[in-house]
């Protein structure tokens, strides 16, 4: 095969970027200034620090089954705006708003009662019993506060996503700037008692953080009920929550197994990091400030993944198979280039960052090991993450669940259960291995990726025009 198969000319990387460079800039701002809020938590202390980072691995969990919840209905979304049918949308809108409603409140319940049982599976190994006392108090106080950002956090990645599959990415990405930049400047005043207010440590940051919530939410409702005719769905959007029964039918059973994927996947991210976790509370730290860096990092090859889904989405959608299959080759071929660029930058600042915290020695090694690592394997990642995309934009949910979840828990989650609580390797090699075999998933991605069976039109027979 031609080199030029993965190349696309002016033309097609300026509508790639046009796409990708709002959500590279909402995420990188994102990344950055959580990079920043992770260093202001950072200076308080490792107990605070890891407190912090334990609860965030739940928060984490939460935000993926949101995304999850929506993403097939965004599959519909993006492909019914392909066909320029604007009712088609409407109901996507809906379904999410639903869906996401009840992920919400499902969360809550949760958090606020398993608070202490969630947060203690990661408090063993080294450390005094203080030391974990404290780690686990900091975290029940971060959370407390965190749950009332969950419904505002919710909705709006119901109006955020549906304005990107619409081809708006430019106002998702100003209300998510708005939002960070709103933490970053609470967090400095609430965590550290600034300007005259309280020094609230970790509480601080999570008021901040909620803060940030409701002003993201904010900016989308306004700016997408002041220009309804660029939002055309949102126009009687809540006169009724009627969804036509086989739409509603076929958004659930592409909906479960994504939402499915989303939670079980990040529950075995969760619980692969606790894998790592005894080998002492060090461990959580590292890896909490490796962790973050490398989000910085990432952004690139992220944001291209999710152009993958909205562009090769519209493509099917119109029925453009041939186009579709073209975009997608040259679009993980892009993904990858860009991967191995920011892979080498990682390495060389990787020394650099955890001298920003206010931890051990100890600490800061293990995290430059871990940052180092992490980057060698963002091409493999980065692959990986362009596939799972190409597949869910045709759809093929069943598919994605077993390369995504299926794989982490067959493959990634037994070789780290293994090591950690049957041998006494060392966290270095635990880690080595934990990543190894999370990259060859890989090879699994290219041979359902040249199968083809991904390209195909969802909504041909299901035009909701009016």
């Amino acid at each position: 095969m031609s080199i030029r198969k993965f190349i696309g000319d002016r033309a097609f990387y300026k509508k790639v970027l046009a796409v990708s460079v709002p959500i590279m800039v909402q995420s990188g701002i994102t990344n950055l200034v959580n990079l920043l809020d992770n260093i202001m938590v950072g200076r308080l202390g490792t107990e605070s620090m890891s407190g912090v980072s334990i609860v965030n691995q739940f928060i984490f969990i939460f935000n993926l089954m949101v995304f999850g919840a929506i993403s097939a209905a965004g599959i519909f979304t993006a492909q019914y705006h392909g066909l320029d049918d604007e009712q088609g949308e409407r109901y996507t809108f809906r379904f999410k708003f639903l869906i996401s409603a009840v992920a919400a409140t499902i969360a809550v319940v949760v958090f606020f009662f398993l608070d202490d049982e969630l947060i203690s599976l990661f408090l063993h190994g080294e450390g005094s019993s203080g030391d974990l006392a404290l780690t686990l108090s900091e975290g029940k106080d971060y959370l407390m506060i965190m749950l009332v950002g969950l419904v505002p956090y919710a909705i709006a990645q119901v109006y955020a996503s549906t304005m990107r599959e619409t081809e708006q990415t430019v106002v998702p990405m100003i209300s998510s700037v708005a939002a960070v930049l709103i933490n970053f400047v609470f967090n400095y005043i609430l965590i550290f008692g600034k300007f005259g207010a309280p020094a609230l440590g970790v509480k601080g940051a999570a008021i901040a953080t909620v803060i940030s919530r409701f002003a993201e939410l904010g900016v989308l409702l306004i700016w997408g009920y002041t220009h309804r005719s660029r939002c055309r769905y949102l126009v009687g959007a809540f006169r009724s929550f009627r969804i036509p029964r086989k739409l509603f039918a076929n958004m659930a059973i592409k909906g479960l197994p994504l939402m499915a994927n989303e939670v079980f996947w990040s529950i075995a991210i969760m619980l692969r990091n606790q894998c790592y976790s005894t080998r002492g509370l060090d461990v959580v730290a590292g890896q909490n400030i490796s962790s973050t860096i490398f989000n910085v990092f990432s952004v690139v090859y992220m944001a291209i993944g999710s152009s993958i889904a909205i562009i090769v989405g519209n493509l099917l959608g119109a029925g453009k198979f041939d186009e579709a299959r073209d975009a997608d080759r040259k679009m993980m071929a892009f993904s990858l280039t860009c991967s191995v660029g920011m892979s080498i930058l990682l390495i060389t600042c990787s020394p650099i960052f955890p001298m920003l915290y206010n931890t051990t020695d100890s600490v800061r090694s293990l995290a430059t090991f871990m940052m180092i690592v992490s980057a060698i394997s963002m091409p493999f990642s980065a692959f990986a993450h362009s596939a799972y995309f190409t597949l869910r934009s045709g759809g093929r949910v069943v598919i994605t669940f077993l390369f995504d979840s299926v794989y982490m828990w067959s493959i990634v989650l037994p070789t780290c259960l293994i090591c950690a609580y049957l041998t006494n390797m060392s966290i270095y090699w635990l880690f080595i291995l934990g990543m190894g075999s999370e990259a060859l998933k890989c090879i699994l991605g290219a041979i359902l990726l040249k199968r083809g069976n991904w390209v195909r039109q969802l909504v041909a027979d299901q035009s909701l025009k009016q």
